[in-house]
């Protein structure tokens, strides 16, 4: 296995896709993680982070829908979940530039 941060960093840009076209922030990260997860070091690691912060994202909007007819926290929660999904990608980005293992807030453990 070769070590490659610029990858690593790459795979954590890319959820922010979804900023230019409106999808692919589970998508791309995916397509990276399993075309290098045997190919580059910590890949595997940081791939799963990633998917499962995505994963946990989407279970987070879907609970903020209902949460709007009350008093408009889902508002509120999606603005929150909108803020989380930008910094954390670019957080965690720089972390694996020094060859940190990243970590995202809120995530459930759908893959291990």
């Amino acid at each position: 296995m070769k070590k490659d941060n610029q990858l690593l960093v790459i795979t954590h840009l890319s959820q922010l896709i979804t900023l230019v076209t409106g999808f692919g922030s589970l998508l791309l990260p995916l397509v990276l993680w399993l075309t290098q997860k045997d190919k580059v070091y910590q890949m595997d690691t940081h791939g799963k982070n990633i998917l499962n912060f995505q994963l946990s994202l989407i279970v987070w909007c879907i609970i903020c829908v209902p949460l709007i007819l009350l008093f408009g926290l889902g508002l509120l929660g999606f603005a929150v979940l909108g803020l989380i999904s930008i910094i954390f990608p670019i957080v965690n980005a720089v972390k694996a530039s020094k060859g940190e293992v990243a970590t995202y807030p809120f995530t459930f453990t759908f893959i291990s």
